[in-house]
């Protein structure tokens, strides 16, 4: 199963200067034991953006990037080459984490889409696609709003029902 997992604010927005907007732990509390263990997609930008551009602790780490070459992750260069990696990970768990280009290409081969809706506006300059307007996506869960360091933030889950296959 392959979904997408993200925080976004009112405005689909999910970045800013290949940064979070938003410093939210209970998000990256769900975040890390969500992912944990699992395979995680990323593009090379969200590599970069990780404390000393590390990839993740004990995950598999797929990064779509034409020119780094590294050995401590999977790296693909073309989304051919990643969808015939993610071809070998079919019983697997995939979670697609960003950035902004590699969840608008994944998002239709996505069963899903966890998404952590912030009640503000971050002033983004990368957005994620308003599942809200779109046909193929619906809200099947919406958790209680909670705080979440100064801000109100609200778990989410949304079910493609035109899933794309690989």
């Amino acid at each position: 199963m392959i979904r997408a997992i993200v925080h976004a604010d009112k405005e689909w927005g999910i970045g800013k200067n290949n940064d979070m907007m938003f410093s939210l732990p209970k998000d990256m509390k769900f975040f890390r034991e969500t992912t944990m263990g699992h395979t995680v997609v990323m593009g090379g930008n969200t590599l970069r953006s990780f404390p000393n551009g590390k990839p993740l602790k004990n995950r598999v780490n797929i990064v779509l990037s034409r020119g780094q070459v590294r050995d401590d992750c999977k790296i693909v260069h073309s989304y051919e080459e990643l969808f015939k990696t993610l071809e070998t990970c079919k019983n697997e768990e995939v979670y697609v984490i960003g950035g902004g280009e590699v969840y608008k290409a994944l998002l239709p081969y996505c069963d899903e889409a966890l998404v952590t809706k912030v009640d503000a506006v971050g002033g983004a300059t990368v957005f994620f696609p308003n599942l809200d307007t779109d046909e193929n996506f619906v809200c099947v869960d919406e958790g209680e709003p909670i705080e979440d360091n100064g801000y109100t933030i609200r778990f989410t889950r949304y079910r493609n029902l035109a899933v794309k296959t690989l």
